[in-house]
């Protein structure tokens, strides 16, 4: 059994050739990309929102999506990167999306205030910046800085649903860094 799933024989089967029978109709082997990648999807976008509501909501969109897409996948072996990028990409427009309300009922409270006007559009400037600059980096260094800065995942388990050595993981992370420290000097 796998995470609640009874197993069975795709269960054993690469990432490229279940997506491959996934984008011919295959529901089982899309089954299992799901349950194989799911709970990582989860638990970054949980990272990236705090809530584990968008969180769900934003995979599951995540995954419709694909189900759609899979036929125009043009590598198949690279659909760990792919959904990720995915969940990445639509938990950074729910962000995004978000408005700061006040509740009518704390009117009256002096912590309802939390900042000016000034500042709030500076911080959301400063994170569409952010966005931007960790939009424009290399895929590998993208996936690997999203999963270790905003997933808190640690570099062995990147270098694991990566598949790449660990070494690879620290050297696209520096790359990664350094290009965004760049990006974001006006922004100190």
């Amino acid at each position: 059994m796998i995470g609640g799933r009874p197993s069975g024989p795709l269960d054993d089967s690469p990432d490229g050739i279940l997506a491959a029978r996934a984008a011919d109709g295959d529901v089982v082997a899309f089954e299992v990309l799901v349950y194989r990648h799911g709970a990582l999807m989860r638990a970054y976008a949980a990272k990236v929102l705090g809530s584990d509501a968008d969180a769900d909501d934003v995979v599951q969109d995540v995954f419709f999506q694909a189900w759609e897409q899979l036929d125009r996948l043009t590598d198949v072996d690279a659909v760990r990167s792919w959904l990720m990028r995915m969940v990445s990409n639509r938990s950074i427009e729910r962000i995004r999306r978000r408005k700061d309300h006040v509740n009518v009922d704390d009117w009256d409270a002096p912590s309802a205030v939390h900042d000016s006007p000034d500042r709030v559009v500076e911080a959301r400037l400063r994170m569409g910046a952010l966005a931007k600059a960790v939009d424009a980096l290399p895929a590998s260094q993208r996936e690997c800085w999203v999963l270790r800065e905003m997933g808190g995942v640690p570099y062995s388990e990147i270098a694991e649903q990566l598949d790449i050595p660990i070494s690879t993981v620290r050297g696209q992370l520096a790359r990664a860094r350094r290009t965004i420290i760049k990006e974001m000097e006006a922004w100190r």
